[in-house]
C-alpha cells in the first residue's frame, strides 16, 4: 500500500492601512495560513522558504525553522492555521513557497505554497 503526502495550504491576505508608511513605500500585509493534512499519513512541518516579490520585480527569499517558532505535527484529517505579515515596497506583491515536510515514515517532501497576491482592496465606483 503506498502512502500519500497531500498538504493543502490555504492563504487570506489582508492590507493593513495602519501599519503602512505610503510616503516612505512601505505596504504592510498579514496573512493568514491554514495547512491541512489531506494524506494518508502524519506529517511535521520543519521549515519554509518564502520568495516575496514586489512589483517592480525586487525578491526577497526569507529561509527557516518552522513557522511562528513552532513546527507542528498534523495527523491525517488535521489543521494547522498561524498569522504572520510581510512588508513590500510597492503597493502590490507576490508570495510562494514551500514547507519542508517529515512524514511519519521518515520521508521528507516539499508541500508547495501557491503563488498568492499582497494587494490593498481595491474601491469599486
Amino acid at each position: 500500500m503506498i502512502m500519500k503526502n497531500n498538504i493543502e495550504i490555504n492563504v487570506e491576505v489582508t492590507y493593513l492601512s495602519d501599519q503602512s508608511d505610503i510616503i516612505n513605500k512601505q505596504y504592510a500585509y498579514a496573512y493568514t495560513i491554514t495547512i491541512t493534512n489531506q494524506g494518508d499519513v502524519g506529517a511535521q512541518l520543519r521549515t519554509r522558504r518564502w520568495l516575496i516579490q514586489d512589483e517592480s520585480g525586487q525578491t526577497e527569499e526569507v529561509i527557516g525553522e518552522g513557522v511562528i517558532g513552532q513546527q507542528p505535527h498534523l495527523s491525517p484529517g488535521e489543521s494547522f492555521q498561524y498569522s504572520s505579515g510581510a512588508i513590500i515596497n510597492t503597493e502590490t506583491g507576490t508570495m510562494k513557497g514551500s514547507y519542508g515536510m517529515i512524514s511519519d515514515l521518515g520521508h521528507r517532501f516539499d508541500a508547495d505554497i501557491p503563488e498568492f497576491t499582497l494587494s490593498e482592496p481595491r474601491t469599486l465606483h
